[in-house]
């Protein structure tokens, strides 16, 4: 079986894109998966034309490599967040939810809020009073903008 392997390149760099593919959905980051279409690549290459071994290692290098510089930032602004929607995804853990004043305040003075068993810095354009439930309109880094629950 492992000399079928060694004996075909194509299969062999299959496997081998298959395997950083793979490793891709472990290890966190994002640039193995460029590895795995460098192999691919190669066995495409293998595939269409019989190219030597340097050939074939100078295909997956060149591939990865660019592929890396290239797309990695565009795939990661398609697939996942970027750092304006961490922002927005920590702010959903907030937006919506209800915590509880624990000191009065309102507009023009800071008051504190316990949410999820953590006082924070809040604000509101709204008379707060001690001990009212409260909704959380948004978070701006460590304070909370907030209104009275209706």
């Amino acid at each position: 079986m492992i000399e079928n392997i060694f004996s075909r390149p194509e299969l062999f760099w299959f496997i081998l894109g298959l395997v950083f593919f793979l490793a891709e959905l472990i290890i966190p980051g994002f640039f193995i998966f460029f590895f795995g279409l460098g192999a691919w690549m190669a066995a495409v290459a293998c595939l269409i034309w019989d190219p030597g071994i340097n050939l074939q290692i100078l295909i997956f290098l060149i591939v990865s490599i660019l592929s890396l510089i290239c797309l990695r930032k565009i795939l990661r602004k398609k697939l996942f967040f970027e750092k304006e929607d961490h922002s927005m995804a920590i702010e959903d853990e907030f937006t919506g939810r209800e915590g509880i004043a624990t000191d009065n305040f309102g507009k023009g003075k800071k008051g504190r809020v316990e949410f999820k068993g953590t006082s924070w810095t809040a604000e509101s354009e709204h008379e707060i009073q001690a001990g009212q439930t409260v909704v959380i309109l948004s978070k701006e880094n460590v304070k909370l903008i907030v209104e009275p629950k209706k």
